[in-house]
């Protein structure tokens, strides 16, 4: 058994690591740490820990954890262990966008892997501090790095990715009110959004010489939850061709599978898989990747980290079934 820590209790993904940990069989729970909900039980916060645990949340830190997961607002993780120092044996896994990128990886005396298994597992493994991906950026990784990793992104990549409501966290904005959310959809920040720095950097790891555009379209869905991603670029082979390669680079991914059949989102929504498609149309090759945004772009990918830096089973705590109808 390990002690986990979880700063930053009230959000989304905090919510969904505590239905993972409270049913994983290694874990105990050390403490989840929010100043606002000090003193109350999960389930006020959480609701459907109803019936599950009487666990509360704490103001206090156990500073002797076997893991920490930090779940915070972007920018606030680097701030909170500035002013936190953890024992040398707790290792770290940051849900934030802090450590994600090459130049911020370096932070004290931890070196922060980019956390995503289906191109880092090994280094996973050895590591002290993970920074968790993005859940754009997984769903759109996991399109293109199969291409990448075989030199065969030769031309821009267009990208379109739509994801549900709890995308953009708890707090309440004016694009998140159901009245403004339901029977509509928009795009934003086009071409600009913050995965693309992780995403660029991943291609690159694998195919150093693409110097191509990466044109990214995020979308708001009127959905709650799940990523819908699209994306298309130009390919020499067939379809026979694209499917093998994508097939032979996640033949040992243990959550990520290359379907023959068109693909919707509710076949992964609650689960940490991730679903890929591809299929040619004349020179293009469509790629669709589809994931649940809080689990496999969050949450669940954080608790896959945590399996194989302690050396469990990958898939412990994490085989939940899709919520299919």
């Amino acid at each position: 058994m390990i002690k986990v820590g979880i700063v930053g209790g009230a959000g989304y993904t905090a919510g969904e690591l505590l239905r993972i940990l409270l049913n994983h069989p290694e874990v105990e729970i050390g403490f989840v740490y929010s100043t606002s909900n000090a003193g109350n039980p999960f389930y006020k916060v959480h609701q459907d820990l109803v019936g599950s645990t009487e666990l509360k949340f704490s103001d206090k830190i156990d500073k002797e954890v076997d893991a920490l997961f930090l779940c915070l607002g972007h920018g606030n993780s680097k701030a909170f262990l500035e002013k936190n120092t953890f024992s040398n044996a707790t290792k770290i896994i940051d849900l934030s966008n802090d450590f994600r990128l090459n130049a911020d990886a370096n932070f004290q005396e931890y070196k922060f892997v980019y956390g995503l298994p289906e191109l880092n597992k090994s280094k996973i493994e050895g590591a002290n501090a993970i920074a968790n991906p993005g859940c754009f950026a997984t769903a759109i990784q996991l399109a293109l790095l199969p291409l990448a990793k075989e030199g065969m992104l030769q031309d821009d990549v267009h990208i379109n990715a739509m994801t549900g409501a709890t995308g953009a966290g708890v707090s309440l904005s004016e694009t998140t009110h159901f009245t403004w959310r339901d029977n509509n959809i928009s795009y934003y920040k086009p071409f600009g959004h913050q995965h693309l720095g992780e995403i660029t950097e991943s291609v690159k790891a694998l195919q150093s010489t693409y110097n191509k555009p990466l044109r990214f379209l995020p979308m708001r869905g009127n959905f709650s939850r799940g990523i819908f991603a699209t994306a298309y670029t130009a390919f020499e082979g067939n379809s026979k061709d694209a499917s093998e390669l994508f097939n032979t680079y996640y033949s040992e991914a243990t959550f990520t599978h290359v379907s023959n059949d068109t693909l919707h989102l509710k076949q992964v929504v609650n689960t940490n898989k991730c679903f890929v498609h591809v299929e040619k149309h004349q020179d293009v090759l469509l790629i669709t990747s589809i994931i649940d945004n809080l689990l496999k772009g969050a949450s669940g990918q954080a608790v896959q980290n945590m399996n194989l830096m302690f050396g469990f089973n990958e898939t412990t705590g994490l085989n939940t079934k899709a919520n299919y109808f």
